[in-house]
């Protein structure tokens, strides 16, 4: 495909969001529906709650003190379920103990970024699964350096570097810069680096303006994005 008909999708998101694992469904399902575009997919890093300690918290203590009640966050998650059963998914939050923290998550993507487009597209799917369908703890080390394994990744460079301070600052500096740009919910999908489809978007809404964006970029109407 030309490089007139192939436009970039970066996707501001959070691996504990659960609007974040539908609007990755859903954007999987738009991107089938539009063969004729090629679609690039980034993903870039958002924490829902950055304060929560790197050991993580609790998860049902941290729910309840930010929604208040368990009647409160049935309500939430009754919400979500058939939605996430839609696309695919098999919510299970009970079985989610520990409420992490997401930085050391991130930074697995963002290598595996450099890994390659398939690689971090795998990763990230995997980590979702893990969270939402497993109930493992994303903060775990050892459950990030296997997910990378499993993405293609060379393990033993994720196992040595997670301990470190590697990438901390660069994957902070790409939230604030996501904070900067107005982004305070995710998923937000970004086309092209220029227009924004904020939410988990139904995948017809996701499919048009991929097609509207890269019928403008064909028509020389946008710069290509960085």
């Amino acid at each position: 495909m030309s490089a007139e008909n192939s436009i970039t999708v970066d996707v501001v998101s959070d691996v504990v969001c659960p609007w974040c694992f539908i609007g990755q469904k859903r954007l999987d399902t738009a991107i089938a529906a539009v063969g004729d575009v090629d679609v690039h997919v980034r993903w870039r890093p958002f924490q829902l709650d950055p304060t929560i300690p790197q050991g993580g918290m609790d998860r049902r203590e941290y729910m309840l003190g930010k929604f208040g009640s368990e009647e409160r966050i049935r309500q939430i998650h009754a919400r979500i379920e058939p939605l996430g059963e839609a696309e695919g998914i098999r919510f299970a939050f009970g079985a989610i103990k520990v409420a992490a923290n997401t930085l050391d998550a991130h930074r697995a993507i963002r290598w595996a970024g450099a890994a390659g487009e398939d690689v971090q597209n795998r990763l990230v799917r995997r980590l979702f699964q893990l969270n939402f369908e497993e109930g493992a703890n994303l903060g775990d080390h050892a459950v990030l350096v296997e997910a990378a394994r499993e993405a293609g990744m060379d393990a033993s460079v994720v196992e040595t570097l997670l301990p470190t301070d590697a990438d901390v600052e660069a994957v902070r500096n790409e939230i604030a810069t996501a904070s900067r740009m107005g982004i305070t919910g995710v998923p937000c999908f970004l086309l092209e680096g220029k227009y924004a489809v904020m939410g988990a978007q139904d995948a017809d809404t996701l499919a048009d303006a991929i097609r509207q964006v890269a019928q403008a970029k064909a028509r020389g109407e946008l710069e290509t994005a960085g």
